[in-house]
């Protein structure tokens, strides 16, 4: 019996070691870098693996999609209306436009499940890809395949601003924290190359969206804002601004524009649907081409995290950004 029991006991520990084994084996195999510790890693290419266990994939009915409110969200929901319906063409599902307020309300519609498919403007990706499980694949580009926007620093004619350092003692509107042109690449290169700090060199204020600060330049509520040029574009082209109401004072590095993608644990079928819709849909006399040759796009091209945004990360790193989900 003491030898039947000991040979148990041997029996159980050698259990133990197994099952530890394992988790520790499990846990290395799952490499995460800056990743919520929900999502893995493990080909390196920064974003979230789509889970080996298929008990994890989702295949919703209704698939929901939210494009960056980079402006008034009614303005897209026209503008994405034939695309959606030929997503619904190719993935065979009901898809829904979500007009989210704001990057951090579309960013958490994602954490929660509650988002889809998106458009995520091009400072919010590293968060959504980090704490959201977001898996960009496209961006839009012209029709020679050249793509990206400028960030751009504009006043109005009159406003006493003629040179970037003007803007000393006096309010530079940013459009929101996740921003990249509204906030975080202004900032690293307002300090970088011209000593300036927000709250010590000028007073910073947030717009909550471009639109809402180049209006606010066009009519000298601020003095000056940090805006994707982009948006300018395309609200000059719509007749909401003038050409001559704003100035610009300086233009940035072409940075990728807004990054779509899907959220990581949709079935990988319904993945490859959603990519064949992007990459097969006809521009040509549709809503998406009315809105967006107004800012030259005309396809969606493939494209990388990893590659695409890396001066992105570095403009985080510079202006020590956490993607640590809240």
């Amino acid at each position: 019996m003491r030898l039947r029991n000991l040979l148990l006991g041997c029996a159980g520990l050698a259990a133990m070691m197994t099952v530890g084994s394992l988790g520790a084996q499990a846990q290395e195999n799952c490499p995460r870098g800056d990743l919520d510790k929900r999502f893995c890693d493990r080909d390196g290419d920064l974003i979230a693996d789509i889970p080996q266990d298929p008990s994890k994939w989702i295949d919703p009915d209704t698939l929901v999609f939210a494009y960056t409110p980079v402006e008034d969200p009614a303005v897209y929901k026209e503008a994405w209306s034939d695309f959606i319906d030929y997503l619904e063409e190719v993935t065979g599902k009901k898809v829904i436009f979500f007009p989210v307020q704001s990057n951090a309300a579309e960013i958490e519609a994602m954490r929660s499940g509650r988002l889809h498919i998106a458009g995520f403007n091009t400072g919010s990706n590293p968060l959504a890809v980090n704490c959201a499980g977001f898996r960009p694949f496209t961006i839009m580009a012209r029709k020679d395949g050249s793509f990206g926007y400028e960030m751009e620093i504009i006043t109005y004619p009159g406003s006493g601003i003629e040179k970037v350092e003007d803007i000393k003692g006096k309010t530079l509107a940013f459009t929101s924290p996740t921003s990249n042109s509204g906030f975080k690449a202004p900032s690293a290169i307002l300090k970088a190359e011209f000593n300036m700090i927000k709250d010590r060199d000028f007073k910073a204020t947030f717009s909550g969206k471009h639109d809402n600060s180049i209006l606010g330049v066009a009519n000298k509520d601020y003095p000056a804002a940090s805006i994707a040029n982009s948006v300018k574009a395309r609200m000059i082209k719509r007749n909401v601004i003038k050409p001559d109401q704003v100035v610009t004072i300086y233009k940035s590095q072409t940075f990728p524009t807004t990054g779509f993608g899907v959220v990581y644990n949709l079935k990988p079928e319904l993945q490859e649907k959603i990519k064949k819709a992007f990459f097969t849909f006809k521009w040509e006399g549709t809503s998406l081409e009315r809105e967006f040759s107004k800012s030259k796009e005309a396809q969606f091209i493939p494209m990388n995290y990893k590659d695409f945004w890396a001066v992105i990360r570095k403009i985080d790193a510079a202006n020590n950004v956490s993607y640590a989900c809240k």
